[in-house]
């Protein structure tokens, strides 16, 4: 039985990639700041509470424990961090990815390294070609600079370890049937919090249902036999969410409230913002909603994880 440490093991992302990793046979250890009570309790599961941050406990983890794949989970929008990533979160990233990094390049065990990332590295072309794993790199947000320096951070220890095969996955913003806010903040004006769609809403937005993150993550602990496999893999659902069914969806399983229908789109708002510039809510709220860029209908290229699996889940099966 393979043993599989998850940092972040029990935010919302992290206690479904345990669920599944138990499921398909792993024995799992899973680190977080708090207990979770989603997996507490089942066979082969077992819990360690430790801040990110504390080197001696994840020492103590890979010196005790014959580790085969790390999952990176923690320091994740949605995991481990809310919506306004701070100076201090960033540093705190930082630290914890240099020691963890280190030890699992350096044990004798370890054979998978997979993080989770994040999508927001890229920088979203004016059209509307969808972005692949090549694209260009624009840090604009708190949380972009954190991801992409561990992304770096991963990429510069493997160096040395070439036997390890590393999987970046970078994910659009993630959703569940009950974990709605990541939806909601496509409706949502950020200057006084109302809720709006332009026209009929169908315009969209790419988004990555938690159980495709789940399913691409347990394809490849299970499955990646080679070092073919390593890389960057964009993973989100197969299509864009447009605000249409975010409304419809919202309306039929949870509350929603007045929608304000606008008439036009975002051109006339890109001009202003282009004159002012971006406000610091902007560089800090991941769920900030630019407004210049809601007729873009930027898709993530997910060809490359499809190899390894296919997205099932959407807005309209979700869990």
């Amino acid at each position: 039985m393979k043993k599989v440490l998850v940092t972040g093991g029990c935010g919302l992302i992290g206690q479904h990639i345990c669920s599944g990793l138990l499921k398909k046979g792993f024995s799992v250890i899973a680190v977080d700041a708090e207990e979770g009570f989603y997996n507490t309790g089942k066979l082969n599961y077992s819990f360690i509470k430790s801040h990110i941050t504390d080197k001696n406990t994840y020492s103590e983890i890979f010196e005790n424990n014959e580790i085969d794949i790390v999952i990176h989970a923690a320091c994740t929008v949605d995991n481990d961090l809310g919506p306004i990533v701070t100076e201090k979160e960033i540093s705190d990233s930082k630290a914890c990815d240099k020691f963890i990094y280190r030890y699992a390049m350096t044990t004798d065990t370890v054979k998978k390294f997979i993080l989770i990332s994040t999508d927001r590295v890229y920088e979203f072309p004016k059209t509307r070609e969808p972005i692949r794993e090549d694209a260009d790199i624009k840090i604009t947000s708190n949380y972009a600079a954190l991801k992409y320096e561990s992304e770096k951070a991963l990429i510069s220890e493997m160096q040395h370890h070439k036997d390890i095969m590393v999987c970046i996955t970078r994910v659009s913003p993630v959703y569940t049937f009950n974990f709605v806010d990541n939806l909601v903040a496509k409706l949502t004006d950020p200057k006084d919090g109302s809720k709006f769609v332009y026209g009929k809403g169908q315009y969209g937005f790419q988004f990555c249902c938690v159980h495709n993150l789940v399913d691409f993550v347990l394809c490849f602990a299970k499955n990646a036999e080679d070092m073919q496999y390593a890389g960057i893999y964009n993973v989100c659902d197969k299509l864009p969410t447009t605000a249409a069914e975010i409304i419809s969806f919202m309306r039929e399983n949870h509350s929603l409230g007045a929608v304000l229908q606008r008439t036009g789109g975002g051109g006339a708002l890109s001009k202003i913002k282009g004159i002012f510039g971006a406000g610091k809510e902007e560089k800090t709220n991941y769920r900030y909603l630019d407004m210049s860029k809601l007729e873009n209908n930027n898709l993530l290229d997910n060809t490359k994880a499809k190899k390894l699996v296919n997205f099932r889940w959407d807005i309209h099966n979700t869990k």
